[in-house]
């Protein structure tokens, strides 16, 4: 997963910041980059740049396919299912707002992802402590990384 996480990274953002990110900074790459995205696909609507809408909002259905793939069923339990039918649901919502050039739809979609990013952001700290990046300041009643359901293989 991390690799091709890289890939899709490096496909949407140039960003050197891919090539040295550990994989829970990869996921949040990721989240931010089809945010970024889904912001620009609203503008070329507004524009009526529907080429361009659908290039972003392809990218932005690839991205979604990524974290979906780098889910970890046997790791993240009921987390990672949970998240498997909202990335599915998020896809198929990007797909009707590109087909009615819908701005709800895809401000719905970013209102989901940006509360997953969230979720996701809010436990960087404790992954770098797991991994010994960091070291622990207090103790915490966080959620563990490896039940936020993405997997961190290398």
């Amino acid at each position: 997963m991390y690799h091709s996480g890289a890939r899709q990274y490096q496909q949407v953002n140039s960003s050197s910041e891919a090539l040295d990110a550990d994989p829970h900074r990869l996921i949040q790459l990721l989240m931010e980059a089809a945010l970024t995205r889904m912001a620009q696909a609203k503008g070329a609507i507004e524009r009526n740049e529907m080429d361009t809408k659908a290039n972003l909002l392809g990218r932005v259905m690839e991205i979604i396919q990524t974290l979906q793939s780098s889910l970890d069923h046997s790791q993240g339990g009921e987390i990672s299912s949970n998240l498997e039918r909202l990335y599915d649901y998020m896809n198929r919502r990007l797909l009707q707002a590109t087909a009615h050039n819908d701005l709800d739809m895809i401000d719905e979609v970013m209102g989901l992802l940006l509360e997953v990013k969230q979720g996701w952001d809010g436990i960087r700290q404790e992954y770098l402590q797991s991994v010994g990046l960091n070291q622990p300041s207090s103790a915490s009643d966080t959620e563990s990384p490896r039940d936020a359901g993405h997997s961190f293989s290398v």
